[in-house]
C-alpha cells in the first residue's frame, strides 16, 4: 500500500510562478517575465532519471514527483507555470501534469522535470 502523505516530509520550499498576460502597443498578445503567485511546502520524491539525447548531446533530465498540500492558488497551477526552488535560485522545474491523487482536495501531485529549459 501506498505511503500516506504528511507535513512531517515536506523540507522544501518551492517558488511557483508563471507569466503574466499582456498586450503589445498593437494589441498583440504578450508574455512578460515570470512572477512568483505563492510559495509553498513541498515534498519532492525522485523518479527514475533518464538522458535523452538533445541537439547531439546527452542531456540529464531528473523527473521528480512534487507533492504540496492543495489549497485555492495550489489548484489554479498548469504546466504553463514553473517551480523554482527557494534556496536555489538556479534550480528551475517544468510542470508536466498536476493531479489530485486522493479526489478530496487534500494534496496535489505535479510531475516536474528538473535540469530541462524552461
Amino acid at each position: 500500500m501506498a505511503k500516506k502523505p504528511s507535513s512531517g516530509s515536506m523540507r522544501q520550499r518551492l517558488h511557483f510562478q508563471k507569466r503574466p498576460e499582456g498586450e503589445d502597443e498593437y494589441g498583440n498578445p504578450q508574455s512578460g517575465p515570470y512572477e512568483t503567485v505563492f510559495t509553498a511546502a513541498a515534498e519532492l520524491i525522485p523518479l527514475r532519471g533518464g538522458e535523452p539525447v538533445q541537439a547531439a548531446r546527452l542531456v540529464g533530465v531528473q523527473p521528480y514527483t512534487v507533492r504540496i498540500r492543495s489549497c485555492a492558488a495550489a489548484r489554479e497551477v498548469t504546466p504553463s507555470w514553473r517551480i523554482v526552488d527557494a534556496r536555489n535560485a538556479s534550480r528551475v522545474m517544468n510542470i508536466r501534469t498536476v493531479t489530485n491523487p486522493d479526489q478530496k482536495n487534500a494534496w496535489l501531485d505535479l510531475l516536474v522535470d528538473d535540469g530541462v529549459a524552461t
